[in-house]
């Protein structure tokens, strides 16, 4: 084999080597190109087997077998209220995540699409009201929500009208 030497242009003091300048036509030298093998592209979805596998045939896989069942959707105020009469107003209703704290909803402002607005309700600790006025209740469309049944509404708890006893009046006595 033969080695070419390139003619280098002269250097003055304290300079690096020049490189020759070539013309568009001249090859680059293999020190200049420098390629990297491409990464195989990744897969998102994991390669379904083909029906002509005789190992699938026999068995079925065990992934297919083991279905895990999907998660119950957790639900906000709203949806919660939307299937107590009258939206729950004069419901108790807590996060799941309370102990011994709720709210007895008085007001609800909805929007259009019935899954989100502003809620106020009066605050009860143990059964009892902790406050005499409603407030507005934050974290309504935070999928947490709960009813509480068992203190139900206040309008069945409250003593409910009754008529009253008829007392025999004196003149219907006398007569």
């Amino acid at each position: 084999m033969f080695r070419v030497s390139t003619p280098t242009l002269p250097r003055r003091n304290g300079d690096r080597p020049r490189r020759q300048e070539r013309g568009p036509s001249a090859p680059e030298s293999a020190e200049a190109i420098v390629q990297f093998p491409q990464e195989p592209q990744r897969r998102l979805l994991p390669p379904s087997p083909s029906p002509a596998s005789p190992s699938s045939s026999s068995s079925p896989s065990p992934s297919s077998s083991l279905k895990k069942p999907k998660r119950k959707k957790k639900k906000n105020l709203f949806e919660v209220a939307q299937f107590l009469p009258n939206w729950g107003i004069g419901y108790h209703m807590a996060k799941s995540h309370w102990t011994g704290v709720s709210y007895q909803i008085t007001r609800i402002n909805l929007y259009k699409d019935g899954r989100h607005g502003k809620a106020w309700g009066v605050v009860h600790k143990e059964g009892l009201p902790a406050a005499d006025a409603p407030k507005k209740i934050s974290g309504v469309h935070k999928r947490c929500w709960k009813y509480i049944p068992n203190l139900g509404s206040t309008s069945s708890s409250l003593p409910s009208s009754t008529t009253p006893t008829e007392t025999p009046h004196p003149e219907a006595q006398a007569a």
